[in-house]
């Protein structure tokens, strides 16, 4: 099954040891920080541990809550603007500090005290001066300039947090008391970390506006690695830097997690956010206002924070803090804090000069983390010197990698912008040393078994482990086992193989493939180019192509209704597999496919010059394929099976044509087949996303029996798939001209979280909706030429495959999702040809979905 987080989980858990991390004992103070004389809240202020860096921050109320070790400490809040203010705090009870500040009249000699009059967006200055800000957005933007280039820094690191003394001092730890010794306080809050992941690069970064282009060459790449037989540190760190995505303030979007934020200043902000004048810098030239934002609904996927507007007639960002609502319905995520600072360019234009990101996930709000922080920054920052043109060919947008290598440690405390601090410099030993200790190791091989499905000897590797038993109608009980070979065996050189075997129909069945690497890579990681030779004897549902699952997956032996139809198949397919740097792919190959009916399926045919019917007991046909794909800007994520794409906004164009060739290698038929397909992500913003796929197919040829024809995708088992008519039975549709829309709308809480329960239960809803139109031909209808192999029939007599006739299919759904962070249920409804035998009007259908 499709899972982002499979082996993103194996990196970052595996020192957690499958045991949970309890918190430190502390005291929680709280209390509401306000305005001395006008008694309004002050939102986002700061509180301080003093002589530490614990800190914490109030929220638009003017609340906060920092959590305090020891019996005493001494608590400093401040605001800017402000005086600041310093209590002492002894421990005992439940504590509450409610403070007050006072205007600091030496710094600031405008504040606009905001009242409790009802907000509004006319005649608000405040909303006048952030449509100054988009106004002038053009102007701020890099792509302002003709050219621009800079050498830009970036490090993501990843740490436990939130440690306590007790967890740290388990015997099961006694071996790694070495991690535990440079534990320091950082990062979000404070709070204890133990550093568990690190990358840097260290790239040089050009920019063209016309045409539009940019080319990032790295220079260097430096990343802490774990052992590759169980965790992919390439595929690791494509994760990563999704989740930790470059933030663009004047983007009208900003992906956070996989979902996406609208800005505080996209072009319809005022609409959703309320803003507020809190502050008139003067200390600063050019001046500066400070803009509290927050969002009109604190449920929304919208931020809140700050930004400082220069007042120079440019109204560009000078500084920018974004954070989000503790009520919003995000999952796994505690804490949540991005700042953006900018400094001021020749012109007098603000240029990005740094931007951090910092985001802590947890199962829940107390006990042990995960945080994690990308910092990018940038310097030798030019604009319109012009750059060649041989920069930048090939795709608008790519990364490419220098031929020079820095790894070593002279370099890169040379070349890092900013050094890394005393937990960071530790983390590089520490891997090569937790990664020789034997506990460890195991610990790392189990949990890879368990997420990944595989069990691995070095050179090659057991499983999938979801596979080794399955049932079915046809086979009773299935055992499988297989296994495939590593790049440790071989980094050109790939095999893989299978065997199974089912106790009712004592059949053996079995797989081998072998794969060639035509670039001395792996045949699983961008950019493909390998050949691969296969021989597959096994059973298969006519019409069933999954995708990231095993057809003989045990969770979908379980299935509604009769579905006794399968195929006994002996296929020899030979592949030749090409991509290239602008994401652009084609397939080549040959396939010999004979396949034999099995279980209630016949093929079953009338013979004029016998007055009969002839059994056929196979169908043996030979298949040429072609498949182009082009996914602009595409990106993956890299499992143990499956290499994942990461879904963006850009369209994804599959067009595929088999050609049957009668005469060779036993053909017995002739036809060429076309499909298109265009599938997108629609990003809308706080109202969620939506994938929506647009697929034709045209077959040409004639007399051409219904198992070669398009027989429509469906689904029996109890399962929600994605990509089938989950009320639809095996083969009960069958086309040789087809179009098809299939559209799934996430609206990511929107509506929920305006309902109390359904808000504090974070649920999510999602709607579907499926159509499917065809037709078969008169020439290709066994209906009307009793010479092609007859549709299937039910136990009784009863038709159980039809055609469309023009007539269309409708589905939809309406579900829950995210039940426990980690289940979808849909209500699923069948809008017509309900007349057919079994066919069912509704049904429940649930799906394992982890998301952010």
């Amino acid at each position: 099954m499709k899972d982002l987080y499979q082996t993103a989980l194996t990196g970052l858990l595996m020192l957690c040891l499958n045991i949970s991390i309890t918190s430190a004992q502390t005291t929680i103070v709280t209390g509401v920080m306000t305005d001395s004389l006008s008694r309004e809240t002050l939102p986002f202020g700061s509180v301080l541990i003093v002589g530490t860096t614990t800190g914490a921050l109030a929220d638009d109320d003017g609340k906060f809550s920092i959590r305090v070790e020891g019996k005493q400490a001494k608590i400093r809040f401040e605001y800017i603007g402000y005086k600041t203010v310093e209590k002492t705090f002894t421990a005992g009870g439940n504590p509450v500090m409610n403070v007050k500040l006072a205007v600091n009249t030496a710094l600031l000699k405008e504040v606009t005290v905001l009242g409790k009059s009802r907000y509004k967006n006319r005649n608000n200055p405040a909303v006048e001066l952030i449509r100054q800000v988009i106004d002038h957005k053009k102007e701020n933007q890099p792509n302002a300039y003709d050219f621009v280039q800079y050498e830009q820094y970036e490090k993501v690191s990843f740490a436990l947090s939130n440690l306590s003394q007790n967890f740290k001092e388990r015997r099961m730890f006694r071996n790694y008391q070495f991690l535990f010794q440079q534990q320091d306080s950082a990062t979000i809050g404070g709070k204890n970390i133990l550093p568990a992941y690190l990358q840097e690069k260290i790239s040089q970064v050009y920019l063209r506006k016309n045409p539009s282009s940019k080319k990032q060459l790295i220079l260097a790449e430096n990343r802490a690695e774990y052992d590759p037989r169980f965790v992919d540190n390439e595929g690791l760190s494509t994760y990563f830097n999704r989740l930790y995505e470059d933030i663009d303030i004047y983007a009208n979007n900003i992906s956070i997690v996989t979902n996406q934020f609208l800005s505080p200043v996209a072009s319809n902000a005022p609409t959703f956010y309320k803003f507020f004048i809190r502050d008139t810098i003067k200390t600063n030239q050019p001046w500066l206002i400070e803009l509290g934002f927050v969002p009109r609904n604190k449920t929304d996927l919208l931020f809140e924070g700050k930004l400082f507007i220069t007042l120079d007639g440019h109204y560009g960002v000078q500084h920018a803090y974004l954070t989000v609502n503790k009520s919003i319905n995000l999952n796994f995520m505690r804490d949540l804090e991005a700042k953006l600072e900018f400094e001021r360019n020749s012109d007098g234009r603000y240029r990005q000069a740094k931007r951090t990101l910092a985001m802590e996930f947890a199962l829940g709000e107390k006990g042990g983390g995960l945080v994690g922080q990308r910092v990018v920054t940038f310097k030798n920052y030019q604009t319109n010197l012009p750059v060649s043109d041989t920069v930048f060919k090939g795709p608008s947008e790519t990364v490419v990698y220098s031929t020079i290598d820095h790894k070593n440690n002279a370099y890169w405390d040379k070349a890092r912008h900013i050094p890394l601090d005393r937990n960071e410099k530790e983390i590089y030993h520490n891997v090569d040393t937790l990664q020789s200790i034997s506990s460890f190791r195991r610990t790392l091989d189990i949990t890879t078994l368990l997420l990944a499905g595989y069990k691995s000897f070095g050179p090659v590797e057991l499983g999938p482990v979801n596979t080794f038993y399955s049932f079915n109608p046809v086979e009773g009980f299935r055992l499988r086992v297989g296994g495939r070979t590593t790049p440790q065996f071989n980094k050109r050189m790939y095999f893989e193989t299978y065997g199974a075997y089912g106790f009712k129909d004592r059949k053996w069945k079995y797989f081998v493939s072998g794969s060639y690497s035509l670039n001395n890579k792996s045949i699983y990681h961008f950019p493909l180019h390998y050949l691969r030779f296969s021989y597959q004897r096994d059973t298969k549902i006519p019409g069933q192509e999954l995708q990231f699952v095993q057809e003989d997956n045990f969770l979908l032996s379980f299935k509604r209704g009769n579905n006794d139809r399968w195929l006994y198949n002996d296929i020899y397919k030979f592949e030749y597999v090409r991509e290239f740097q602008t994401k652009f792919s084609f397939k080549a190959g040959l396939t010999q496919w004979k396949q034999q009916p099995a279980g209630s399926l016949v093929y079953e045919y009338t013979d004029a010059s016998v007055d009969g019917k002839i059994r056929d007991r196979f169908l043996n046909n030979t298949e040429a394929t072609l498949e182009l794909r082009y996914a602009p800007k595409e990106q993956y994520y890299q499992g143990k099976v499956y290499r994942i794409p990461i879904p963006n906004k850009y369209p994804v164009f599959t067009l595929r044509y088999n050609a049957g060739i009668k005469g060779v290698f036993n053909g017995e038929h002739s036809y060429h087949n076309f499909t298109g397909n265009i599938a997108r992500r629609f990003f809308l913003s706080q109202f969620g996303y939506a994938d929506v796929t647009l697929e034709g197919g045209y077959i040409a040829g004639r007399k051409i029996p219904f198992p070669l024809l398009t027989i429509h995708r469906a689904n029996q088992t109890y399962a929600y798939q994605l990509n089938s008519y989950n009320l639809m039975n095996f083969l009960e549709f069958v086309s040789d001209r087809y179009a098809s829309v299939n559209a799934e709308y996430y609206l990511n809480g929107f509506l929920f979280n305006k309902i109390p329960l359904f808000k504090k239960l974070k649920l999510r809803e999602v709607v579907s909706f499926k159509g499917l139109i065809g037709n078969l031909r008169e020439h290709n209808n066994p209906d009307i030429n009793p010479s092609l192999y007859q549709f299937a029939v039910n136990p009784d007599g009863s038709q159980a495959t039809y055609t469309l006739n023009n007539k269309p299919y409708f589905e939809g759904s309406v579900g829950i999702a995210n039940i426990f962070k980690i289940f979808r249920v849909d209500l699923v409804k069948r809008f017509n040809y309900l007349d057919h035998p079994d066919a069912t009007e509704w049904g429940i259908r649930t799906r394992f979905k982890l998301d952010f």
